[in-house]
């Protein structure tokens, strides 16, 4: 059976991106994406929301577009993959984070 890996998100973003260097000049860009679920809670009759933040990495060119382009507030679509990394943080500890890396943005 194949398998799929696949992130859609629609929402602003909440703060401006910020880009940096690897080691051997590609440009990497991480951004952070909110998304907003709103539906009525009949219980407590009133209106509820939940606000999700979506880390975003962009690669090369496309990274450079979206830290040219895009500032905080703006409204984005972002089309890629979820990938889980893991790294040790300099007390030792072991850390991780889940992250959408972008193949489309706009």
């Amino acid at each position: 059976m194949a398998s799929v890996n696949k992130a859609i998100i629609v929402g602003n973003l909440g703060r401006d991106p910020e880009t940096r260097q690897t080691n051997n000049g590609t440009s990497v860009t991480a951004f952070s994406v909110a998304t907003t679920d709103r539906w009525f809670d009949k219980n407590a009759n009133e209106q509820k929301e939940r606000t999700e933040w979506h880390r975003v990495i962009a690669w090369g060119k496309l990274g450079e577009n979206v830290d040219r382009y895009l500032k905080k507030g703006s409204k984005v679509y972002v089309d890629g993959r979820i990938q889980t990394r893991e790294w040790q943080d300099k007390d030792g500890n072991k850390r991780s984070t889940t992250e959408v890396i972008a193949q489309v943005v706009q």
